[in-house]
């Protein structure tokens, strides 16, 4: 499981619900008596789905085909352990890969990326900061369409922006907008939004994909997470067409015919196919085997088969992410920062990289990772592994072994015990809590690592709160804004694990957007990750190399620090290594 700051899992949780409660979302109608969720999947989902086949039975005739002809045609299949949770609903998903497939796959956002990290136009054509950085314009494309045939236009945008700011929403990264003043829909093309002058302020527009007004603008804010569309019948504006979910096994897309030529056309493959296969050993095999094409994040310990493999190769390349405990601090033996340190410094986290990445990857002291210009690499030798100074610190703290029995109590009796929770399907993190109880265990601390599914997990974490620890990766976008992890006043929200209430992390956290000169925030993100140390939220592990298996016969494929998706339209496979789907 592997998070990305966008939603709420309250969200997704009821999204899995209504996904059981939705029934057909080809029925034209409801069947007679049906209420709830099945009506509006009928009412909502039929007439969609049936404008999307109009549409692209219209245009399929006349594709946008600039490419050489050779490379048209086949069916990609990528396969992962995880459901796309959320669905195409960019304003209430929250893991990584359902985010990938938004925003390269089914959806558009208003810019992309170059390799420099630079904006680069997308849906929009281009765009005008004002003199003094409180106003900014976006010019759109002219010839984008919803799969339906209906315009992309300034409604579009407006819409999302404003559902993302909608507390009824529950899309809980404001940090996104909490710079942002309002926006006016200048006309049909044209988008401008007022800001107060801050730092990377274009980032939002490369990570959130924009949603279709014309089919969702009636819909309360507060009934977007239940609404059919994101899990049942999603209407992009993408390269590739929403054509089927089975919940739990795969999402089927086809190749979009009407994408514009200014941005290459229809995709190269006829079909891109996404397989949920929550066993890592499966996913190996279906990519060794050749029924699998592209293996999105296989672990660590399987790149040596990989590499070794004829007509398979790995990708490995710097990633924007990172894997921690997250220590709640609302929990009484969890309360105190000594306490929260001398777990990381009882944590040999040398050892656990080494023998758990095999080189790919390194020990992580940040939340700011190494991809990023204001990483502090000076932060790289502290709090090594360090079990004396974990025990003085147990010590200092009231937590002694007053019994004898190796585990430490404070002085009303409470043992020191911590269980610390992993979503099931992850070997590295259940390795990472074997070893970590071995070697707490001999300064005095009883850890208990536990399994859990993964929906029940990222509602315990998100929610209920209801865990003492919890180990996760977590996904910054390209502009890091730690805001709704550790700011006080946003101590309840989704993603705040930790529970951090700290002043003068408030302070710094609502300066560093701010200060818009690279050469002057430096020394702020600096003074940033040493008091984030000092209040010690997390224990941070490693900065994990992301990896790929792709097989021989796909071309185009490139992935780097922007995403795994990145290329996805321009994937193509030769006319004689395509299979039969």
């Amino acid at each position: 499981m592997t998070l990305r700051p966008l939603s709420p899992v309250s969200v997704l949780t009821a999204c899995l619900v209504a996904l059981v409660a939705c029934g057909d979302a080809g029925s034209d109608a409801a069947a007679p008596g049906a209420t709830g969720a099945v009506a509006r999947t009928a009412d909502f989902c039929g007439p969609a789905m049936d404008a999307v086949a109009a549409y692209q039975a219209e245009v399929a005739g006349s594709p946008n085909m600039p490419g050489p002809a050779e490379r048209y045609g086949g069916t990609a299949v990528v396969g992962g352990i995880g459901e796309l949770q959320g669905g195409m609903n960019s304003l209430v998903s929250a893991l990584h890969e359902t985010s990938q497939t938004q925003i390269f796959v089914n959806l558009m956002t208003l810019v992309q990326v170059d390799e420099n990290l630079e904006p680069v136009p997308y849906l929009a054509e281009s765009w005008e900061v004002s003199d003094d950085a409180t106003s900014l314009t976006f010019t759109l494309r002219d010839d984008v369409r919803w799969h339906d045939g209906e315009a992309t236009d300034a409604e579009d945008v407006a819409f999302t922006f404003t559902r993302a700011n909608d507390p009824e929403t529950g899309f809980p990264n404001a940090a996104f907008f909490d710079n942002y003043t309002g926006v006016e829909v200048v006309d049909a093309r044209t988008v401008r939004f007022g800001m107060t002058p801050h730092a990377d302020f274009m980032d939002p527009w490369r990570a959130v994909a924009i949603m279709p007004e014309h089919l969702l603008g009636e819909v309360p804010a507060s009934e977007l997470a239940l609404h059919p569309y994101g899990l049942e019948c999603p209407v992009g504006n993408g390269p590739f067409v929403f054509a089927s979910h089975r919940p739990q096994e795969s999402w089927t897309f086809t190749a979009n015919p009407d994408f514009p030529v200014g941005l290459g056309g229809r995709p190269y493959v006829d079909r891109y196919l996404y397989r949920v296969v929550p066993e890592p050993t499966t996913l190996l095999t279906d990519l060794l085997t050749e029924t699998l094409d592209v293996y999105i994040n296989p672990p660590p310990n399987q790149a040596a088969q990989i590499v070794a493999e004829e007509g398979v190769d790995l990708l490995a390349y710097e990633w924007r992410g990172f894997t921690f405990v997250a220590w709640n601090s609302r929990r009484p033996q969890l309360a105190d920062a000594r306490v929260r340190r001398a777990l990381t410094l009882g944590t040999n986290r040398a050892e656990i990289v080494d023998a758990l990445l095999v080189g790919y990857g390194r020990v992580a002291n940040s939340s700011v990772p190494p991809f990023h210009w204001a990483h502090a690499s000076s932060l790289a030798d502290v709090d090594g592994f360090d079990p004396n100074e974990a025990r003085r610190l147990l010590d200092e703290a009231g937590w002694v072994d007053r019994d004898g029995d190796g585990v430490r109590e404070n002085e009303d009796g409470v043992r020191l015990s911590i269980e610390m929770k992993y979503n099931e399907g992850n070997q590295v993190r259940q390795d990472v809590g074997e070893i970590m109880q071995a070697q707490l265990g001999q300064i005095g601390v009883e850890l208990q690592p536990t399994v859990v599914e993964i929906s029940t997990l990222i509602e315990q974490m998100t929610t209920s709160r209801d865990f003492d620890a919890v180990t996760i990766g977590w996904v910054t976008e390209l502009k890091v804004d730690d805001t709704d992890l550790f700011s006080s006043n946003r101590s309840e929200e989704p993603w705040a694990f930790s529970g951090t209430n700290n002043p003068e992390l408030d302070r710094i956290l609502a300066t560093l957007q701010t200060v818009v000169d690279r050469e002057e925030a430096l020394p702020l993100w600096q003074e940033y990750q040493e008091v984030l140390n000092d209040e010690h939220p997390y224990t941070f592990l490693f900065y994990p190399q992301r990896l790929a298996g792709v097989s021989g016969r796909m071309n185009g494929v490139e992935m780097d620090v922007r995403g795994d998706w990145l290329s996805a339209k321009d994937w193509w496979i030769d006319p004689a290594e395509r299979r039969q789907r």
